[in-house]
């Protein structure tokens, strides 16, 4: 999935997870199915960081990417030494996309997204906000008259993504969106620890 940055279309293609060694490597873990061709020396990526890194609005360069044990492992311009490593840990990596790229068929950018209806048994159920983008995975937010519901942007629960109707159809667990009542049959007693209760729509996960 990719995002609309100031008329640049980009692509988040990494996240920067533990140091290796002590010469400034990092362990990456990867969104991209074409590593070898995105993690080529002399590629530079733009840096999502929070604002009080210091890397923060600045770009890093790759000058190698190996693997150990399966695992890859980058090299990077200025990078050398495990400090500075570390203060990179959890930065998220994104590149310039080329518009006339052709992507995937289960592929979209986040403007496209965004503003699509969705749509549960047939019935429209909110409009996606906004993108967001977890370590572990991508969440659709869509606006309901409830408020903000976070969706795991998974096929199990997203299905069908159809940008020419407009239309994002899903398929969301039970209290997803909406409330179970504490009364629905063959439920848990309220006080029961162990009953179910409307979801934290996810944002609570770091």
């Amino acid at each position: 999935m990719a995002a609309k940055n100031q008329g640049i279309t980009q692509l988040r293609v990494g996240r920067l997870t533990k140091a290796h060694g002590l010469k400034g490597a990092i362990k990456l873990e990867l969104f991209t199915d074409e590593p070898d061709r995105r993690f080529v020396p002399g590629a530079t990526f733009s840096l999502q960081v929070p604002p009080t890194s210091p890397w923060h609005g600045k770009t890093l360069k790759v000058t190698e990417l190996r693997w150990y044990n399966g695992h890859p492992v980058g090299f990077f311009e200025g990078v050398d030494d495990r400090t500075t490593a570390e203060s990179l840990v959890k930065a998220i990596l994104w590149v310039d996309q080329d518009n006339a790229e052709e992507l995937d068929d289960d592929t979209w950018y986040d403007h496209q997204l965004t503003g699509l209806q969705v749509h549960r048994d047939g019935e429209p159920v909110g409009t996606v906000l906004r993108v967001e983008h977890l370590p572990a995975q991508d969440l659709i937010v869509v606006e309901t008259p409830r408020g903000e519901v976070f969706v795991p942007f998974v096929k199990a629960i997203v299905p069908s993504v159809d940008t020419a109707a407009g239309i994002i159809t899903v398929t969301p667990p039970t209290g997803l969106f909406e409330p179970i009542p504490d009364d629905d049959a063959g439920g848990a007693a309220p006080d029961d620890p162990q009953a179910p209760t409307e979801p934290s729509t996810l944002k609570q996960r770091d």
